[in-house]
């Protein structure tokens, strides 16, 4: 099966954009979530380029920000790019973990093959062992427990648009 962002698209608007003023958009050189500023605008989820792993991250992170971190750019959170000292690498991987154990669900369930990402290529001879580990445990958690109600909304249109 082809995996087109055109289809996370049309999926996320049918499931969130009405109730949530809110529309995925691709091109984006880098990702970014637009907070609306009034209501006559739409919250905008940018991912990066055309990419898919991109648009299921993207979706990831805003399915799991609360009210109040959706009203604001970028849902308020620091970005610290590539380049990050072991210590900044740490501090980012701390607060990836469950956005990245709901990418992977999202990934399960459309069968698309899920890659941690360390977001930083300037480590020589990183271990990202301990961190996959914390996602994957997160992620057992979650389909222990239960996943977030958006990021479990958008697991069950996923899994139904793709089996």
């Amino acid at each position: 099966m082809k995996y087109q962002i055109k289809d996370l698209q049309s999926l996320f608007h049918q499931v969130f954009q009405d109730e949530y003023n809110i529309t995925l958009e691709f091109g984006a050189d880098e990702p970014f979530y637009y907070a609306a500023k009034n209501k006559s605008e739409r919250n905008i989820l940018y991912c990066r380029e055309d990419f898919f792993a991109s648009a299921l991250h993207e979706i990831a992170h805003w399915s799991l920000a609360g009210v109040e971190r959706r009203k604001k750019d970028d849902y308020g959170f620091w970005y610290s790019p590539d380049g990050r000292d072991i210590e900044k690498q740490r501090e980012f991987e701390r607060v990836e973990i469950k956005p990245q154990a709901i990418e992977k669900a999202f990934s399960e369930a459309c069968n698309y093959p899920f890659k941690a990402s360390v977001d930083n290529l300037s480590l020589e001879n990183y271990d990202p062992s301990s961190f996959i580990s914390n996602i994957n445990k997160q992620f057992n958690l979650y389909k222990e427990t239960r996943f977030p109600l958006r990021a479990q909304r958008f697991i069950n249109a996923l899994e139904q648009f793709y089996s």
